[in-house]
């Protein structure tokens, strides 16, 4: 559970074009630092920056969404930004994210703002990406519009990348959506990974790969955990079907 939130770091005045980061490092404690000197914050550790709210009747329908990732169990405020979680989740390019880890505090030729960017993203090359998940219905709204060009600056300051995102590709949801149930560690079925990795060293059909088995229940449910893992790999942009052809990840192939 997050830390109570006390206001206590503001800065008292803000120069103009002044940019300030607010966040509660790993052990809970607030912290307050000017944009320039905050490039390097690990704010993939940091605590969550608020408490999503919850209550009867609210639109949106927070929960909760366990990163396979990073193994830690992240907090979300609806259910769209549940499936973006889930995409980064899968991507390859994506070390971990967290959930609004800080607000992002300035002033600039409109005034003062605030901002909690919805999704911190480390890449596994160190970069980082910023992203706002909005209901695809707000997207064009002034308001939302001026938040993300802000947003936007604020990240160009910090040598970061930043997209506002609404409903993703449905094509890539489904797949995303079906092979995250079997996201989980193998435990006692690891030693059929060996085997379907060795079978998969040439493109070949999931049926196919499957036909060894009478009964291939466990071997499809590792058959998609290795999809997710990235340890098979196959056409995303195509439908996940049992014509599906896939093949062990190069680096594997001699593992």
């Amino acid at each position: 559970m997050s830390p109570k939130r006390s206001r206590t770091l503001r800065p008292v005045r803000h120069a103009f074009q002044q940019l300030f980061i607010h966040y509660y490092d790993a052990g809970g404690t607030e912290r307050l630092l000017p944009a320039d000197r905050a490039a390097d914050v690990r704010f993939e550790t940091c605590l969550p920056a608020r408490d999503i709210p919850s209550y009867a009747g609210q639109k949106h329908t927070p929960g909760f969404y366990w990163a396979a990732s990073s193994d830690t169990v992240l907090e979300y405020e609806s259910f769209l930004e549940a499936r973006w979680m889930k995409l980064l989740d899968f991507d390859a390019n994506v070390a971990c994210f967290a959930a609004q880890p800080f607000i992002f505090e300035g002033i600039d030729a409109d005034g003062p703002w605030t901002h909690y960017p919805d999704l911190f993203v480390r890449r596994t090359d160190g970069s980082v990406l910023l992203l706002d998940v909005k209901n695809p219905e707000q997207v064009d709204k002034p308001k939302v519009q001026h938040q993300a060009r802000r947003t936007a600056t604020a990240c160009a300051t910090l040598g970061w990348d930043y997209q506002m995102v609404g409903e993703p590709d449905p094509q890539l949801w489904a797949t995303v959506e079906w092979l995250a149930g079997y996201r989980r560690p193998l435990n006692a079925a690891a030693p059929v990974a060996h085997v379907l990795q060795f079978r998969a060293q040439h493109p070949v059909a999931i049926g196919e790969l499957l036909s060894l088995w009478p009964d291939p229940q466990v071997e499809r449910a590792v058959t998609y955990h290795l999809m997710w893992h990235h340890r098979l790999l196959f056409d995303l942009t195509q439908p996940l079907r049992d014509h599906t052809r896939v093949w062990t990840a190069p680096a594997l192939e001699h593992a």
